[in-house]
């Protein structure tokens, strides 16, 4: 499955890319250290070619994970049921969780880091979702 993973943090990528090859699922892996340039290519996508997974960072500088996910508000129908945008955060806040509840398009939220049952789990319910 396409798989988008945008984060600033050049050693969670790394580490989170790699977590994903190894367990097989996640193929091709775009990687984005910033949320406008993922923005700008995740709206140029053809319907076909979406990522059907996308994890998001909340804190970046310039744009935020929220702030990405506010602009994607134009774009839900295109972006529904194709892309699953699943949040990354080192943040414990309850309140992340409740605002994350508030967007359509966000189909979880995860305390890093990223782990292999995490990965597993979502991605077989991706599968079983799509047969």
């Amino acid at each position: 499955m396409k798989t988008y993973l945008i984060d600033d943090d050049a050693i969670g990528t790394y580490l989170t890319e790699n977590l994903l090859k190894a367990e097989g699922v996640a193929a091709p892996i775009c990687t984005f250290q910033s949320a406008e340039k993922a923005l700008d290519d995740l709206i140029a996508q053809p319907k076909e070619l979406l990522p059907q997974v996308v994890f998001l960072d909340l804190n970046m500088p310039l744009m935020n994970g929220w702030q990405f996910l506010e602009a994607l508000e134009p774009h839900q129908n295109k972006l529904r049921d194709n892309c699953h945008i699943y949040i990354l955060t080192s943040s414990l806040a309850l309140a992340d969780l409740e605002k994350s509840r508030h967007y359509e398009l966000v189909s979880g939220l995860i305390h890093k880091p990223l782990d292999r049952d995490e990965i597993r789990a979502i991605y077989a319910q991706l599968l079983h979702g799509a047969a």
